[in-house]
């Protein structure tokens, strides 16, 4: 089977770049490995997806269902619990072997987009020390056994990390009944959003206790209780400030890793400051033909954004011109800027970048230049690392397309 384009995760940036593709008139497969499109999306019962998009408040189920429908509408043909196996290079072709229902399916395609998530950290991946008890969980497990299957995981429960998950599961869990003793973030700051602090922990009287962290696991076949410690600035355990928390139920929300494994596979260059692809502004990474979009890309607040990503990778996929690549380096108290390099050879004038502040500032001056020339600029109260920012900057107005540098710094 040949296509133009093989989208591969079927969550909201695979579904809005395989609308866009097929739309552009791409003749595109779309490869999903659980049972539903969807992705993530299906276990978010709660709102607020869709506010920048739809200008509303709608669920997770109700956001993807959206985009659902409007794939039913392209000519995109979709191969659910279909597990890829193998990515190769075959002179301009990718080979795709995949495994579903059918058995083994082999996919020849033009181009890649990867649109295949993050996955959570575990409790291997933190080093927490202890029983092998059951009773501890990702959010996103919790989350689905709460939302899907109809099942509390525990009665009382301890979270690990502040994240938007896991303040939404703090929240969730307590509206099923489960009491929630607190959430422990072993930074100083809160790593979710404003909203989400005010909304589901303060709301619910929840506690949230900051430079603290799980060091150890405590029960024989079920979790009976976890020990906390407070943290350092380095978030080292402090010895002697232990101390032992009842519980049934250890959530951990410690964070999200972009899900490039088949990326690595086609020796895609990664960013090490985001995890995902190095991109350009259409979203193509260093490969040729290879795209990432959405979360696999960089960890987004908003699913809004990952439908943008996802749209700018799938109207991309039918140019056919040749690239000239420029570094965009970055300057002052960033976390990262997405996109990492510009294509001077594609359209400049709304090119939409990404950012995030290494730590809480306030007054700052985010200016991109080109050269000597200042291209765009832009003043914030307040930036926090938990909110993403995006701005439109027009490269249009340099009169030197080279030596791009994106800055952050005081007023």
């Amino acid at each position: 089977m040949k296509y133009d384009v093989a989208v591969i995760g079927g969550g909201p940036a695979g579904l809005a770049a395989a609308i866009k593709a097929s739309l552009s008139g791409a003749s595109v497969i779309l490869i999903e490995r659980e049972a539903r499109l969807g992705g993530i999306l299906k276990q978010c019962i709660h709102d607020g997806f869709g506010v920048v998009r739809f200008g509303e408040k709608l669920s997770g189920p109700e956001y993807a269902d959206r985009f659902i429908k409007q794939l039913r509408q392209t000519n995109v043909q979709v191969s659910l619990f279909s597990f890829v196996t193998s990515t190769v290079q075959d002179g301009d072709l990718y080979k795709i072997t995949y495994v579903c229902k059918d058995g083994v399916q082999h996919v020849e395609c033009d181009n890649i987009i990867l649109a295949t998530g993050c996955r959570e950290r575990t409790r291997n991946g933190i080093f927490i020390h202890g029983d092998r008890c059951a009773g501890v969980y990702t959010a996103g497990a919790a989350q689905n056994l709460v939302n899907i299957l109809g099942a509390v995981p525990g009665k009382k429960v301890v979270i690990l990390g502040s994240g938007d998950i896991g303040l939404i599961m703090a929240r969730r869990l307590t509206l099923e009944g489960a009491k929630v003793v607190g959430v422990y973030e072993a930074k100083p700051t809160p790593s979710g959003l404003t909203r989400n602090i005010h909304q589901c922990l303060n709301d619910f009287d929840i506690p949230l206790h900051l430079s603290s962290t799980v060091t150890k696991v405590l029960g024989t076949t079920r979790l009976e209780r976890v020990e906390i410690s407070r943290v350092d600035e380095q978030m080292r355990p402090i010895a002697g400030t232990e101390q032992i928390v009842d519980c049934d139920c250890l959530v951990l929300a410690v964070g999200l890793i972009p899900e490039n494994e088949i990326a690595r596979g086609l020796k895609v260059p990664l960013d090490p400051k985001t995890k995902g692809a190095i991109v350009d502004q259409n979203c193509q990474t260093l490969r040729n033909g290879i795209y990432a979009c959405g979360n696999a890309l960089h960890v987004n607040d908003l699913v809004d954004y990952v439908s943008e990503s996802g749209e700018t990778a799938g109207g991309a996929v039918q140019s056919r011109d040749k690239r000239v690549l420029r570094k965009i380096e970055t300057e002052g108290k960033l976390l990262y800027v997405v996109p990492q390099r510009l294509d001077v050879n594609a359209p400049l004038d709304k090119v939409v970048m990404y950012f995030r502040a290494s730590e809480e500032l306030t007054d700052q001056r985010l200016t991109v230049t080109a050269g000597d020339e200042v291209v765009f600029t832009k003043n914030y109260a307040k930036l926090l690392p938990p909110e993403m920012e995006r701005v439109v900057v027009n490269f249009n107005k340099a009169h030197t397309l080279d030596d791009f540098v994106v800055r952050l710094e005081d007023k």
